[in-house]
């Protein structure tokens, strides 16, 4: 396996690996779906395993990186949580699902207003009646400003080298929220690497996604809300229910 495959799942992990502000929203909800649960852009597994060894159900998450899905799968350890390499915008499993979830911003990682509409068809597609589909966006780039504190880098040891990952300062670009970070390594022989990161969002309101949601046969039902922490922004959840 190349150096580079290898660090994708690393980055990821220390970059969203201990994010929790979401979970008790995710627990909260896969408590009362009485079914399977599916996950959208799952990564290394941060919220398809947590879910699988908290409420014991099948949990699948759906990634179009495979070397993250075969992350999630070294670390299943026996539980009834797994992953699977798919497109949120074209998917097509052998599985009816009572929650669909789509954590830290993955509706608008999809560059066009098309591809959202396919991936809210997909997931149409594959709810159950009554079923219910969570979408975490962030509507605009907040940032604390006067005395406060600069936020810490992320940072991981692996194998000797040590990774940071220093959140930056977001920033609005023809349309899209760009979130932005430092990364650093340190190899165990001293030597030193930095790059700067970039994750483009494109600029998405809850009303928007509801209407889009609304085209496609899901009905929405109210929001929630998962604040801000040091390293990540604060999320607005969009709650569709497949009533027909």
């Amino acid at each position: 396996m190349s150096s580079e495959r290898v660090e994708r799942v690393i980055w990821h992990d220390v970059e969203c690996g201990g994010y929790e502000a979401d979970l008790p929203l995710w627990k909260e909800l896969a408590a009362e779906s009485d079914g399977p649960i599916l996950e959208l852009g799952c990564g290394t597994g941060r919220v398809v395993l947590h879910l699988a060894r908290v409420t014991e159900k099948l949990v699948i998450g759906l990634d179009v990186d495979d070397e993250l899905v075969a992350a999630v799968w070294d670390r299943a350890g026996g539980f009834g949580g797994g992953a699977e390499i798919e497109d949120a915008r074209d998917f097509k499993l052998h599985e009816w699902f009572q929650l669909v979830l789509a954590p830290m911003q993955l509706i608008q990682l999809l560059p066009e207003r098309t591809d959202r509409i396919r991936c809210l068809a997909c997931v149409a597609d594959h709810l159950e009646r009554g079923g219910l589909a969570a979408f975490a966006i962030v509507e605009e780039p907040p940032w604390p400003g006067g005395d406060v504190a600069p936020p810490i880098p992320d940072v991981r040891e692996v194998d000797g080298r040590v990774y940071s990952s220093l959140p930056l300062p977001p920033e609005v670009r023809e349309g899209a929220i760009v979130l932005r970070r430092l990364r650093q390594t340190v190899a165990p022989d001293g030597a030193f690497e930095e790059e700067a990161n970039e994750v483009v969002l494109q600029e998405l309101s809850a009303e928007t996604l509801e209407r889009e949601a609304m085209e496609v046969g899901l009905t929405p039902i109210g929001r929630r809300e998962i604040p801000a922490t040091d390293a990540h922004v604060g999320s607005t959840v969009v709650m569709l229910e497949m009533v027909a």
